[in-house]
This record gives C-alpha cells, sequence and structure tokens, in this order.
C-alpha cells in the first residue's frame, strides 16, 4: 500500500491548476472583465458608436446665440441676427437705495466691479439728480476737456443724465437716481439701459425704478 503515491508523480498534475483556472473562467457564470464589449456604454471621454456625437467646430457666433436665457431653441440652424442681438441684451441689477444715499451706493458698486477685474473704462455712472464730484470738477475746465477724457476711454466716466444721449455704450453703466425730476429718471435709464453692453446698475428707489424700466425696457 505505500507504493500508491505513485500516482500524484504524474507531472502533469503541474499544469492541472492552471488548467483548472482557466477552465474556471470559461464557466457559465463568468466574473466581469474590466474592458470592451459589445453590448458595453462607453466610459465617460471615450465615445463610442452610442454616443452622440458633439458639434464640433463652433462658430464664435454660434455660442453667444447659445447662451443661457436666449428665447427659444438654441438650435444652429435658428441663428438670426434678431437673435443674436437679442444676446447682447445686458441685465439689470437694481440696488435699493434712497435719493440720499443712491450716489453712495452707486460708488461701492463701481468699487466692486473694478475689484472683480472691470477695466476702468469700461465703466460708465450716471447721476439724475445732483452731478457727482467729479464731473463738477473736471467741467469747470471747459466741456471740451470734460468730454475728450470721455472719448479717451480709460477710466471710470460720470455724466449727468441730461448727457446720457452724447455718452457712449460701455460695458456696465451705473445709474444713481439721487434725485431730479421723475422726468429725468424716465428718460435717463432708457437710455442708459441702451448705452449698456452687458450689465445695467441702478441705485434707486426700487418701485420708481421698476415703473420706469418697465415701461420704457
Amino acid at each position: 500500500m505505500p507504493l500508491i503515491p505513485e500516482e500524484p508523480q504524474i507531472h502533469e498534475s503541474a499544469q492541472g491548476p492552471r488548467a483548472t483556472a482557466a477552465s474556471g473562467r470559461t464557466a457559465p457564470t463568468p466574473r466581469p472583465v474590466p474592458g470592451p464589449r459589445p453590448v458595453a456604454p462607453p466610459r465617460p471621454g471615450r465615445p463610442g458608436p452610442l454616443r452622440p456625437t458633439p458639434p464640433v467646430q463652433r462658430t464664435p457666433h454660434d455660442v453667444a446665440v447659445a447662451k443661457p436665457g436666449l428665447p427659444g431653441p438654441a438650435a444652429p440652424s435658428v441663428s438670426t441676427p434678431a437673435e443674436a442681438s437679442a444676446s447682447r441684451t445686458p441685465q439689470i441689477q437694481l440696488i435699493p437705495a434712497s435719493a440720499t444715499g443712491a450716489l453712495d451706493a452707486a460708488e461701492e458698486a463701481v468699487d466692486l466691479l473694478l475689484e472683480s477685474g472691470r477695466a476702468p473704462g469700461e465703466v460708465l455712472v450716471i447721476t439724475t439728480g445732483e452731478q457727482h464730484p467729479w464731473a463738477a470738477h473736471e467741467l469747470s475746465f471747459g466741456e471740451a476737456a470734460y468730454w475728450a477724457q470721455h472719448d479717451a476711454g480709460d477710466d471710470v466716466f460720470y455724466a449727468d443724465a441730461s448727457a446720457v444721449s452724447r455718452a457712449a455704450s460701455r460695458p456696465v453703466v451705473v445709474v444713481a437716481v439721487n434725485g431730479g425730476s421723475a422726468t429725468a429718471a424716465a428718460e435717463a435709464l432708457p437710455l442708459a439701459h441702451a448705452r449698456a453692453g452687458a450689465l445695467l446698475i441702478v441705485c434707486g428707489d426700487p418701485q420708481q425704478i421698476n415703473s420706469v424700466l418697465g415701461a420704457g425696457v
């Protein structure tokens, strides 16, 4: 009986475990194996036949038309000059303030704009009542020198509501409703809205501002 161990001496058994493992992988219930499979959905970042091809070679015009907030479906085939113009409609921000505090609120808004990275030449400040001290000081040297600084466009420019029609458009317009007649504010706000390329900030009485902008914009 001690001679029975001769049977395991068949060296073929050295390959037995690998054969068993291989047969285990091909069993009816295989383990999931990472890698591409015909029925597996494509992974993020790896485009596959089941993933819609993203649009390519967009022009800057197409990107502008597809901005959020644009009315209608943002499809390239719907791009029109009217929609491109609508995409430039400035955002309106209202800062509640009294007539006596509107100018201070406007100054704080300008400071925040400059701190956020806006260039001084991108900001126009309009007052409906008393002129900003800077405007009053510069006008003391004559209108030619005053408007020359406006045309240079390298600093924040302050103008009275009566001069808005002469001022050029800037990316940001800040309006301080710091008094003046109701007619002055009613005329200045729509003009300021037309001069603002990206953002219109209005500091004043919310009820008055909403009534003007709601009717005039």
